[in-house]
């Protein structure tokens, strides 16, 4: 069983990761914390004790960070023209949901959790990364207790998708991935040199609605406008950014990865863009020296994800 914490700021795609990683009979989800990026993060939270309460999710949410890493950076304005004003693809949503969160915040949770289960937990990140930051920064030591760090975000040999070279997730809080991407631990960064050619259309979402219930109904209908905001990139369907993530966890043999120190860039024009300096590259001393090798994946064999996406989903209903 891989033990999952799943760090996230829902969203569109988020909750189909959250989907994934529930119904997979291999993950025990020990927890879900929350970030500020698709929505503030009293709305992401409320988004995800939604999803807990509709999808009978029964793991802990812990409320995660409201600013960056650094609180002197300008918050831009909510990506509302990709998942909706209520992050959710404006589907009709309750105000409040009347479930309590975990009293910890979420680099706590992360903490405690990590230390209750050394070695064990897997840290699947599909947000910005500043609770893991905060986390590292709080307890430097659960960097060499947590099994692994698998995040959606970055872009290394494709354009970025918020600026010509930034992904959304690492310019929302370019300090954090850096302090993640840099610490002592293992991570594997899933970009859109990966999420951007995996796609699932509108009516293959349709057909696993069909066959699985209310609850598929409930991703098929929060994921419209969010496959609506794509027809730009999309033959009428979205990229499944996050599932990525979560498929990683279960199925690495999809990807096809190198391996490098990777730094990101804090501030200019290339404010977070993610650079990985290849392992067995050699280039004179840098700002990439001396730094834990990451896992960087380069290509995916994209209908085997999107297919064991729809069997994970469609096949774990009673999980």
């Amino acid at each position: 069983m891989h033990k999952v914490i799943y760090d996230t700021d829902p969203g569109v795609d988020d909750a189909m990761a959250l989907l994934f990683l529930h119904r997979h009979p291999q993950i025990d989800l020990l927890g879900v914390t929350t970030v500020f990026g698709n929505a503030a993060v009293e709305t992401t939270t409320r988004n995800a004790l939604f999803l807990k309460r509709e999808w009978n999710i029964l793991c802990p949410v812990a409320k995660g960070a409201s600013v960056t890493l650094d609180p002197s950076r300008q918050e831009r304005p909510w990506p509302t023209f990709v998942h909706g004003h209520n992050g959710l693809g404006d589907i009709d949503l309750p105000q409040a949901v009347d479930l309590p969160t975990d009293p910890r915040p979420a680099y706590q949770f992360i903490i405690d959790t990590v230390r209750a289960n050394p070695g064990e937990v897997r840290l699947v990140a599909v947000g910005r990364m500043t609770n893991l930051a905060l986390a590292l920064k709080q307890d430097p030591e659960i960097a060499g207790l947590v099994k692994d760090v698998v995040i959606m975000g970055g872009s290394f040999y494709v354009p970025g998708n918020v600026t010509p070279v930034a992904e959304a997730n690492i310019h929302g809080d370019p300090e954090a991935a850096d302090v993640v991407m840099t610490a002592a631990w293992k991570v594997v960064v899933i970009g859109l040199d990966v999420t951007a050619i995996t796609t699932m259309s509108r009516s293959y979402l349709g057909d696993m609605a069909k066959a699985g219930g209310k609850d598929v109904q409930l991703l098929n209908e929060l994921s419209q406008s969010y496959i609506d905001f794509y027809k730009h990139a999309v033959d009428d369907g979205m990229m499944v950014h996050d599932s990525c993530a979560s498929a990683y966890i279960v199925a690495p043999e999809l990807f096809t990865s190198i391996e490098g120190a990777v730094r990101v860039v804090c501030g200019g024009i290339a404010d977070g863009q993610t650079v990985v300096k290849p392992a067995g590259k050699h280039f004179p001393p840098g700002d990439w020296d001396n730094l834990p090798s990451q896992i960087v994946c380069t290509s995916i064999q994209s209908e085997k994800v999107v297919d064991l996406i729809r069997d994970t989903i469609l096949g774990g209903a009673g999980h």
